[in-house]
């Protein structure tokens, strides 16, 4: 009898199409859910039957609760390898084992230079003017050569970020709570004095940090205060960096210019969520990670996955 594996949040309807599956044919059944099931019922009836279920990113939080409503779950693989929203202590006491796969970093730094340079540009406002017959040139951009870009987090995807910046001639800026001036200056950036520093000194700032106790809500009212009322946010990273509430004062308040997001604390974002409406929002529907080259190592190695878990050796086990 073959075992039953659910591909969960498959929006886009291209998970069969971005990998191989026919090696695991004759042993595995595979299914995919297109829609983003948030009722934990529905969830449960869709999935029950399932030996093996394939997360994407963290759509679908797995806690010991659903766990404990899938008694026949073996095998949970997640797009990347790392997934706050698995509880791996649980996985762990219930037998089911976790598996990642790679995940490249190009593809949100490429989303976070489409988020900065929609915004100084005016892009989407333009754009839609030229559609629906409006003005002729209703904008003047930002420059970005000479301008401060200033980047919460060096790690892979910021210092990614900072070396386009540098190549576009921006003098970059940087902090996070366990940045050196030494790694800072490796990556062309000045080690900012604090974090007040930054958001003051930069004209585009742009989040890249894990999310954590520690981290969240990292950036708050006093941070988006000190920023100029010129100056741009970019959040490419995890909503919870941010603290919601003063960001939408801030925005329309006119505390900053705009700010440029691919994440949200509610995703899909409600349909009356003011973010979708305001004019100084360039909003995306967290597609950083989005991009064939991506999906293909997701699926790719999902396969993988599923086929060293039959063979009794897993890989790339996460806890």
């Amino acid at each position: 009898m073959k075992l039953r594996c659910a591909v969960l949040d498959d929006y886009q309807g291209v998970a069969l199409t971005s990998a191989d599956w026919s090696p695991l044919a004759d042993r595995v059944d595979v299914r995919v859910l297109r829609e983003h099931l948030t009722d934990r019922d529905a969830l449960v009836a869709a999935v029950e039957d399932c030996e093996i279920l394939v997360v994407m990113r963290e759509r679908t939080p797995v806690d010991a609760e659903l766990l404990a409503r899938l008694p026949r779950l073996r095998l949970l693989i997640t797009s990347g390898m790392r997934n706050a929203s698995i509880d791996l202590a649980a996985c762990e006491e219930r037998g089911v084992t976790v598996c990642g796969t790679a995940s490249s970093s190009e593809p949100p730094t490429e989303l976070t230079w489409a988020l900065l340079l929609g915004l100084a540009r005016h892009v989407p406002a333009e754009a839609r003017a030229l559609r629906e017959g409006g003005p002729w040139q209703s904008t003047v951009g930002s420059d970005l050569a000479g301008r401060t870009l200033g980047l919460v987090g060096l790690g892979k995807i910021g210092a990614k970020v900072a070396r386009i910046g540098l190549a576009f001639g921006m003098e970059v800026a940087a902090w996070s709570p366990n940045l050196t001036e030494e790694r800072a200056a490796e990556h062309g950036a000045r080690l900012a004095k604090d974090k007040r520093d930054l958001f003051a000194t930069s004209d585009f700032v742009s989040l890249h940090l894990v999310l954590s106790d520690r981290t969240r809500g990292l950036v708050g009212e006093p941070e988006l205060r000190a920023m100029r009322p010129s100056a741009y946010l970019v959040n490419t990273s995890r909503a919870g960096l941010v603290d919601g509430g003063a960001l939408l004062r801030a925005l329309r308040e006119g505390w900053i210019a705009g700010a440029g997001l691919d994440v949200y604390e509610t995703e899909p974002l409600p349909a009356d969520d003011p973010l979708r409406t305001l004019p100084n929002v360039l909003a995306l529907p967290h597609l950083g990670y989005v991009t064939e080259g991506n999906y293909g190592r997701y699926f790719g190695e999902a396969v993988e996955d599923i086929e060293a878990f039959l063979a009794g050796a897993p890989v790339r086990q996460l806890g």
